[in-house]
């Protein structure tokens, strides 16, 4: 089964049971980052910015009201 299929299967789950699937799917993935194409250096520019300018940070809840949650 393609990528796009099992996406498209995916979908069709009621959301229970995407977000199970979702977060068995990133906990398989490690957590370290370990080079440049995993975005570590992407991390290390935001986080210099943010010791920069704490005023660019934002809370959880301000995340989340971003998305619609």
């Amino acid at each position: 089964m393609s990528p796009e299929e099992i996406h498209r299967r995916a979908m069709e789950l009621p959301e229970n049971e995407r977000a199970r699937l979702a977060a068995e799917l990133l906990t398989s993935i490690p957590a370290t980052l370990t080079g440049p194409d995993d975005g570590v250096e992407e991390a290390w520019r935001r986080d210099r910015e943010l010791d920069e300018d704490p005023s660019t940070g934002r809370t959880w809840d301000e995340i989340k009201r971003e998305l619609g949650r």
